[in-house]
């Protein structure tokens, strides 16, 4: 029988705003062994704490994975603090089962739109296996370069090499000028996914025509492989001025909360 996929949590907008092209929305994607319920309390400080009245979040949950005994949205490989001396005899990647969550992302991309949510207003983000599914999603699928930004929390960038060939695949310049917001951010006591592997993460954006000055790059001091307090906090920052919501001038006397006024974490 075909593995089942436990269905998205969805959270709607607090505050939906009037103008329905002020909307907005945010897939993110949890990390290996996680669940949707595992991040859902991330996406419900925002909310509580008034942080973006205006935007609903959607988290994906991971198949089972039986070979793993946990939930995975692909088979991993060991990440070296180290390049590798030999790379012919580095494992290869999992590219059947990272390629079939690039079209489940998709799909949940597909329904946004089809609700009316602009492509330009829908961020995809996640952490650590969730961060990679993120990026590449939004590097090679059909709404590459149409998204309003990406964002990568302790990952990494998988099939970095083989990314120029998936866009020529899926009918997409191999290469092109790119200008959708990233933010990319680790902390520097992550021993699961070593520095280097943030470099290699934001280099091959810049060769793969994203723009330098498009993307926010952040580290957090002795922060490991976590979310952390201060890293949502310039998350929610970046997410306002990506897809900010309704003015007081647009809707009157409703009034505004500003990231900066609350703590989330």
């Amino acid at each position: 029988m075909p593995k089942e996929r436990k269905p998205p949590i969805i959270l709607p907008p607090t505050s939906p705003p009037s103008d329905s092209s002020k909307s907005a929305a945010f897939i993110f994607v949890h990390g290996l062994g996680d669940e949707a319920e595992g991040v859902e309390n991330m996406a419900r400080q925002f909310q509580s704490a008034g942080k973006l009245p205006h935007m609903s979040w959607v988290l994906p949950n991971a198949l089972e994975n039986h070979d793993l005994a946990t939930t995975a949205w692909y088979m991993p490989t060991r990440l070296s603090p180290y390049p590798p001396s030999r790379p012919e005899l580095e494992d290869d990647e999992d590219e059947e089962g990272i390629m079939a969550t690039v079209a489940y992302l998709t799909t949940l991309i597909d329904d946004l739109i089809s609700q009316g949510v602009l492509e330009n207003r829908i961020i995809l983000g996640g952490f650590s296996q969730g961060h990679a599914m993120a990026l590449l999603t939004g590097l090679v699928s059909k709404y590459t370069g149409k998204l309003g930004g990406l964002v990568g929390l302790s990952g990494y960038l998988p099939l970095s090499d083989r990314i120029p060939v998936l866009r020529g695949e899926s009918g997409l310049p191999k290469e092109h000028e790119d200008d959708v917001e990233v933010f990319l951010a680790r902390g520097t006591g992550d021993r699961l996914v070593p520095k280097r592997y943030h470099r290699m993460c934001y280099e091959t954006l810049y060769s793969l025509g994203v723009k330098e000055e498009r993307v926010t790059l952040k580290e957090y001091e002795g922060m490991g492989h976590v979310m952390g307090g201060a890293e949502l906090r310039d998350l929610c920052a970046w997410l306002e001025s990506v897809v900010p919501g309704q003015t007081r001038e647009d809707e009157g006397e409703r009034k505004v909360d500003s990231c900066s006024q609350a703590k989330v974490g």
